[in-house]
């Protein structure tokens, strides 16, 4: 399950806002992953969307843009060209690593694997690289411009029709894609890198994918897309790629030396995203969660709100502590669960609170706990294990209150 894409924007090289969506788990965050689309696309294609989604839904974040001048980003496509492109790339992965967290997996559609080959060297935190349907030179997409190279040539700028659109290309755009080596970069690129290609490919030939694969060093992997077309327009072929893509590049993400067990408990950081009113990075030791609010209250609902963090932290400690005595009593308990629930209610109406609560005017919260047991049990162990559940550290912490410090220290302290 992932969440519903997030609108977001972000300064271009060229200095438009470039339109992007951010395609968020539902639960913990694995890594992000950076797309780049094919040329004259857009962020929105079926297969940027069939693979983003996918890709969720395995706990990988992913951010996909528009390049400037296409989709809902702003700018003049005439204006840009290879070198742009790679530029927003690299910004994009900015934005992501000022405001999420820098990408681990960069993932390009046919020239966007060209400019994701091209850029990768200068993404650090990128462990992993994936291409699909790329050419093996940027300068490849030049045949796609049939009579009108010519024309660019000799009078520095023509039209030319691409599926069913019409855009301008100038003489620069070209000299600039046959001025890169992507092969070169291929070569040095010193990540792991999967190549996917279908072998009927009649946009970009299935020699560019032997290319890349040749010149680059292990690890590297090829996948065979089989029959699928160039854009992946047929859903099946663009989830395929996704579910490859993701046991693929589990090995070099949960490969990565873990922090240190005292290290990775060292206290909970919390960073706004800049985006929207609330939304915030959640970091615990090696695992990356999203905190917001609802709609209703101006968030995105992009991930869980505070409290819904509290009720999470109430109902897992209880479940934890009630498996830790059935197993400590030999108990039969197949399965057991926890629905919290939360809400403000004033004291006097609290009818199972204590006295002390009640006694303390004015609204005070409540949580209230649905513990399912499963299993042979009898009346009385059952009742004995609701007040386990009370035994739970989180239940008590609640229940006589905490000292918060608060102080100010310098960023990145």
């Amino acid at each position: 399950m992932a969440n519903r894409p997030l609108k977001l924007e972000f300064d271009g090289a060229h200095g438009a806002r470039l339109a992007a969506r951010l395609d968020l788990p539902a639960g913990k965050i694995r890594a992000f992953a950076l797309f780049a689309h094919c040329f004259t696309c857009s962020k929105d294609i079926p297969a940027a969307r069939h693979i983003a989604g996918a890709l969720s839904a395995e706990g990988i974040a992913v951010l996909r843009f528009d390049f400037t001048g296409l989709g809902g980003s702003g700018g003049d496509f005439s204006s840009t060209g290879f070198s742009s492109n790679v530029e927003d790339l690299k910004l994009a992965a900015d934005f992501l690593r000022q405001n999420y967290e820098a990408p681990r997996l960069l993932i390009g559609h046919s020239l966007g694997g060209a400019a994701i080959l091209s850029v990768a060297g200068e993404i650090p935190e990128a462990r992993a690289v994936v291409t699909i349907g790329a050419p093996s030179d940027a300068d490849h997409v030049v045949h796609n411009f049939k009579g009108s190279v010519d024309e660019i040539r000799a009078k520095g700028a023509g039209d030319v029709d691409l599926a069913g659109r019409t855009f301008t290309i100038r003489r620069e755009f070209l000299e600039d894609l046959e001025a890169q080596t992507v092969k070169a970069k291929a070569a040095n690129l010193g990540k792991a890198l999967l190549v996917m290609h279908a072998p009927l490919d009649d946009t970009v030939g299935i020699e560019n994918a032997t290319n890349i694969f040749v010149a680059a060093k292990h690890p590297k992997s090829f996948v065979s897309l089989d029959k699928a077309d160039h854009l992946l327009t047929r859903s099946e072929d663009a989830a395929y790629a996704a579910r490859v893509i993701a046991g693929w590049v589990s090995r070099y993400l949960d490969a990565e030396t873990a922090p240190t067990a005292s290290a990775a408990r060292d206290g909970v950081d919390v960073v706004e995203t800049g985006q929207g009113k609330f939304q915030s990075m959640v970091a615990v030791g090696n695992h990356r969660m999203i905190a917001d609010e609802p709609a209703d209250y101006g968030g995105y609902d992009s991930g869980p709100s505070p409290y819904e963090y509290l009720s999470t932290a109430l109902g897992a400690c209880t479940v934890m502590t009630l498996r830790m005595y059935a197993d400590r009593k030999g108990l039969k308990v197949d399965r057991i669960g926890t629905r919290v629930l939360h809400n403000k209610v004033h004291a006097a109406d609290c009818e199972d609170c204590s006295d002390d609560r009640k006694g303390r005017g004015g609204k005070i919260d409540r949580f209230e706990r649905l513990i399912t047991l499963e299993g042979e049990l009898d009346a009385a162990t059952r009742e004995r294990m609701l007040e386990i559940a009370d035994k739970c550290p989180v239940h008590r912490t609640l229940e006589a209150g905490a000292a918060v410090i608060t102080r100010e220290v310098e960023p990145g302290q």
